[in-house]
C-alpha cells in the first residue's frame, strides 16, 4: 500500500462520514439542502475511490472529474433551491 492509497482511503472515509451526518440531518429536518449535501459528499467519495482503485493513465482519468463536477453542481442546486424556497415564504 502506498501513501497515496492510504490517504485516499482516509479521504473517502471522511467523505462518507460527512455524507452520513448530512443524511442524518435530512432525516430530522426533511430539508432538501441536507440531502443535496449528502449526495454530493457521496459522489465525492465515489470519485476519490475510483481515482485510487482504478489504475488509469492521467489522460484517461478526466471522466472521473465529471463525478466531482456533478457533486459541486448538486451543492449549487441545493443552495439555489434553499434560497428560492425562502423567498417564497
Amino acid at each position: 500500500m502506498t501513501l497515496y492509497e492510504f490517504l485516499s482511503g482516509m479521504l473517502v472515509a471522511a467523505f462518507m462520514i460527512a455524507a452520513l451526518f448530512f443524511l442524518r440531518f435530512w432525516r430530522r429536518t426533511r430539508d432538501p439542502l441536507f440531502l443535496s449535501f449528502a449526495g454530493a459528499f457521496m459522489l465525492l467519495g465515489i470519485g476519490q475511490s475510483l481515482l485510487a482503485l482504478i489504475d488509469l493513465a492521467k489522460e484517461d482519468q478526466s471522466w472521473i472529474y465529471l463525478v466531482r463536477l456533478t457533486a459541486f453542481m448538486l451543492i449549487l442546486a441545493g443552495i439555489y433551491g434553499k434560497n428560492r424556497s425562502q423567498r417564497r415564504s
